[in-house]
């Protein structure tokens, strides 16, 4: 890494007592386009930048044949067990999709922390999420599960991700009704080229309301904004490459336009604009994003450095704006 890092400040999620480096690692990469040493040379990186915050999840990753969900987990593990540095990391892993782990009942939230601990080779979770939200369970069985595991001392604070604005509010006013441990973030999906679910669909006004961090996944949003396709002809520069189809119409080329213009001034990646652009968002505290190699992090690392002037937020507002169709 050649980004200095020295200057970068901490920053604390929601309510919270965690004090998180800006850039949340992805594992979503780990045990999946990237094997076990290639992952320890990203986290190596990482931490050597100053990064402290890794997101996984249960799950991950299970949809690559011959996995069975967990390869993550472990690999960070294993990671932490060699470098001896868990006390100076902050995980964060997600409960309800793990083949052998569907769902957030009681019993399946319990089942699932114990395998997720014995996976990262810790004693306790930073920040667990409900992961996806299970409309069989009630709410009050999940979010006192939840509540059972901190005070047992395994978890430390939790949260949930794609949820619903209507469910998310429920639960908070179930936690504050019933004493239970509170929501202290939210992981929503909310990049540069698809603003409107989080900013007008009622998540971005809850956070603000209700003083919840924000690590928004797919912030890259699939790699398209990493400005490498853009045109079908480019699908072939990476296995994700042809997820980035969605996006080659005219509001993505215009987005693209504005980071050109932006990456170009600044002499930065067009990663590093994307990223930057999320962190100047309000509730934003550390964006999702992942790197197969110490390469793809770079940018990644910048971004969350890099202070973008009023005029380059409008630039990227204006083209982003997504009633501009």
């Amino acid at each position: 890494m050649t980004v200095d890092c020295h200057s970068f400040g901490m920053v604390t999620i929601g309510s919270s007592e965690l004090s998180v480096f800006p850039l949340n690692l992805g594992g979503n990469v780990f045990g999946f386009t990237a094997d076990e040493a290639q992952s320890f040379e990203v986290l190596d990186a990482y931490a050597e930048a100053g990064g402290n915050f890794i997101d996984t999840a249960d799950s991950y990753s299970a949809w690559v044949s011959g996995n069975a969900g967990g390869e993550s987990e472990t690999i960070i593990g294993n990671w932490m067990e060699s470098r001896g540095n868990r006390d100076e990391i902050v995980v964060a892993t997600k409960v309800s999709q793990h083949p052998e782990r569907k769902g957030l009942s009681a019993e399946n939230v319990a089942a699932a922390c114990e395998d997720s601990l014995e996976r990262l080779k810790t004693d306790h979770i930073d920040l667990y999420y409900a992961h996806f939200d299970d409309t069989d369970a009630p709410l009050e069985e999940t979010l006192a599960a939840f509540d059972q595991l901190v005070r047992e001392g395994k978890v430390r604070y939790v949260a949930g991700s794609n949820y619903e604005p209507d469910r998310i509010e429920q639960a908070l006013e179930i936690q504050d009704r019933e004493g239970l441990a509170r929501w202290v973030a939210l992981q929503p999906h909310y990049n540069l080229v698809e603003r409107d679910e989080f900013e007008n669909g009622g998540r971005r006004e809850i956070a603000e309301r209700e003083g919840l961090g924000v690590m928004p996944y797919f912030s890259l949003a699939r790699g398209f904004l990493t400005g490498k396709y853009r045109d079908e002809s480019d699908f072939d520069k990476s296995p994700r490459g042809p997820a980035s189809a969605a996006y080659l119409n005219g509001h993505g080329h215009r987005v693209l336009g504005a980071l050109d213009e932006v990456s170009r001034q600044r002499g930065v990646e067009h990663a590093a604009v994307a990223i930057a652009w999320l962190l100047a968002q309000p509730t934003v505290t550390a964006p999702v994003a992942s790197a197969r190699n110490p390469e793809q992090l770079e940018p990644l690392v910048a971004g969350a450095g890099l202070s973008l002037s009023r005029e380059e937020l409008e630039l990227l507002d204006g083209a982003s704006d997504p009633t501009n169709e």
